[in-house]
């Protein structure tokens, strides 16, 4: 494996709205991160990773962005992400943002421009069928109900793996690859280092377009039955490295999930789509499809197997980048520590376990000072798509 310039960095991920809020409006912003920027240094970190900090409705928290080439207003503004990247450089770090390109928001001007006009270029641009007795296909979306909704003003409907207000954006089309490309190359000319990749593994679906057995008494099946099928991603993978990360020298760090170890090379060996991965192995173990409520319990002994398994499965091939918990996870040392166990000595034990694994380590904003779990009253206290889902399936 050739050596490059992050296989002896630790990175760190920011959340933007809950990290540090420099102007007392409740909100954390890019001010806030530049302030923290010596404590990160003195903490070891090479390397952040802003959350989405786009324009949004925030109807997934940021993962629906209206607009890919400024910041929202509530984060600051684009001179502010300027003084990040040049202040971050002063101090031989590097800034990283989130590569949000499997949909955009409902509110981003593509899909405006498709309701408009649905047989036009932009209705090219997702995945539209005419509306008709019952639904295209009976796919589960990952936040609950059908994937499809209706095109607000028009006969036909949209396809959205996430939230309805997330529609997907159709890969198939060489234009929205353009767009995508130019988007990240933008970027990369403002003097960012590279891009975690968000929910990529959805960007190909299987085609042409079927329903499958239903798993749930709701008549639908997880989406994951048709990712399963989906094949050729590959080419869209390797088109965009080419035309992207590979010209700057970038750092691209993918979220996969299912894929299979003879896949391993392709996504982060020598010639891979992406420098790392994250290695989901721990997070995933005990998943049920039932969902989060029929979830096991993560021995120690469950947690090292995991990690095991993932070290011997990448072996030299690439670069692994590993994680106890991030933005989508409960606190690691409360779920990976046994209950009536979790004091300074465990969790330095399990900060220990995942600083010695080979890879790239990355912690996550709270996670340096053994932060645990948020205790819940009420649903009424959550506010996000999937936890209020999965309350219901529960």
């Amino acid at each position: 494996m050739e050596k490059k310039w992050w296989h002896d960095k630790v990175a760190y991920q920011i959340y933007p709205k809950s990290f540090y809020d420099s102007n007392g409006d409740g909100i954390g912003d890019l001010p806030g991160i530049i302030q923290k920027l010596d404590y990160l240094k003195d903490l070891g970190v090479d390397i952040l990773w802003l959350s989405p900090c786009y324009p949004s409705p925030l109807a997934d928290q940021g993962y629906d962005i209206s607009d890919y080439y400024n910041i929202d207003p509530r984060f600051g503004t684009m001179e502010d992400m300027d003084r990040l990247i040049a202040e971050a450089r002063k101090r031989d770090m590097y800034i990283l943002m989130d590569l949000v390109v499997n949909h955009c928001s409902d509110e981003h001007e593509w899909f405006r421009k498709a309701c408009q006009d649905p047989d036009g270029k932009y209705g090219n641009f997702f995945y539209l069928r005419d509306k008709k007795e019952g639904l295209p296909t009976n796919w589960r979306s990952y936040f609950g109900g059908p994937v499809w909704e209706d095109l607000p003003g028009t006969d036909k409907q949209y396809l959205h793996v996430f939230h309805k207000k997330q529609p997907d954006l159709n890969w198939e089309n060489p234009e929205v690859r353009e767009e995508v490309y130019k988007n990240i190359n933008w970027w990369l000319d403002r003097g960012l280092a590279g891009f975690r990749i968000d929910a990529i593994i959805n960007i190909k679906k299987a085609l042409p377009f079927r329903s499958y057995e239903p798993d749930r008494a709701d008549g639908l099946c997880s989406i994951k039955t048709m990712l399963k099928e989906a094949r050729g991603i590959g080419e869209f993978l390797g088109e965009m490295r080419d035309r992207t990360f590979r010209k700057y020298d970038a750092f691209s760090v993918g979220e996969v999930f299912d894929e299979k170890e003879e896949e391993i090379p392709d996504f982060i060996g020598e010639n891979g789509y992406f420098s790392s991965m994250f290695d989901f192995n721990e997070t995933i173990f005990g998943q049920s499809p039932d969902g989060w409520y029929a979830a096991g319990e993560v021995t120690p002994d469950d947690y090292r197997n995991c990690c095991f398994e993932t070290q011997r499965k990448i072996g030299k091939t690439g670069f692994v980048s590993n994680i106890i918990e991030n933005h989508d996870e409960p606190r690691g040392v409360s779920r990976y520590i046994p209950q009536g166990d979790c004091c300074p000595e465990s969790k330095k034990m399990l900060a220990a376990l995942s600083f010695m694994l080979r890879g790239l380590p990355f912690i996550y904003q709270g996670q340096e000072l053994g932060m645990e779990n948020v205790p819940i009253t009420s649903i009424e206290q959550v506010d996000d798509i999937n936890s209020l889902d999965e309350y219901q399936v529960a």
